[in-house]
């Protein structure tokens, strides 16, 4: 074989090789990226699923408090005489409570217009007295499962619920920024299904 042809050889091999370790390198680096996006993924939904378990026991907790306080006692005096709404302070959150029958028709998240009537007056205390306050609305539901209804089952019952209720508030002038929505469905039941049916209006570090 004469040199110029050997070299021309080897001089192609070589490019193929390097060509060959490029593709590779870039493979694994996008095998790399994507694991790495992956394991994001998956840390972000344990740390999502832990959260929620947390604020599934407190919400037990605070149910349980709740139902302790309902001797009459009230978080803030303006919410008494208010249709269907109770106001309890446990620890340092502010918990207004109201009725699902008052706000709903059954298995519906569509606002009642009578339920306006005490929706505003809970919004208008919550805008003078606690303004800039950060606030969770919160669905809950009755144990009994879904059979007649648009929604799969309570927990959507409850979250569609809550953002019904959030929306109202927020168009009577409450910041949106500083109120968050969250559904517990059936998991945090009262003593009653008339009391487990109610979303909850929750004033934190007030």
């Amino acid at each position: 074989m004469k040199p110029t042809r050997l070299i021309s050889l080897l001089a192609l091999v070589a490019a193929t090789t390097l060509v060959g370790c490029k593709n590779n390198q870039s493979t694994v680096d996008e095998l790399t990226t994507e694991n790495e996006s992956l394991r994001k993924q998956l840390d972000d939904r344990n740390a999502a699923l832990e959260a929620s378990e947390r604020e599934r026991q407190a919400a037990l907790a605070r149910a349980d408090e709740s139902d302790k306080n309902k001797s009459g006692a009230t978080g803030d005096k303006n919410f008494v005489g208010i249709e269907g709404v109770t106001a309890n302070q446990i620890g340092n959150e502010l918990h207004v409570s109201i009725e699902g029958d008052v706000l709903f028709d059954s298995g519906k998240a569509a606002l009642k217009d009578n339920a306006k009537k005490s929706l505003d007056k809970v919004a208008a205390i919550l805008k003078e007295k606690y303004p800039g306050k950060y606030i969770r609305v919160a669905g809950f539901t009755d144990t009994d499962p879904i059979k007649k209804s648009a929604f799969k089952d309570n927990y959507y019952l409850g979250f569609d619920r809550a953002y019904s209720v959030r929306e109202y508030i927020i168009n009577k002038g409450l910041d949106g920024k500083v109120i968050s929505l969250s559904s517990f469905g059936p998991d945090v039941p009262l003593k009653t299904k008339a009391q487990s049916r109610r979303v909850e209006v929750i004033v934190v570090g007030n």
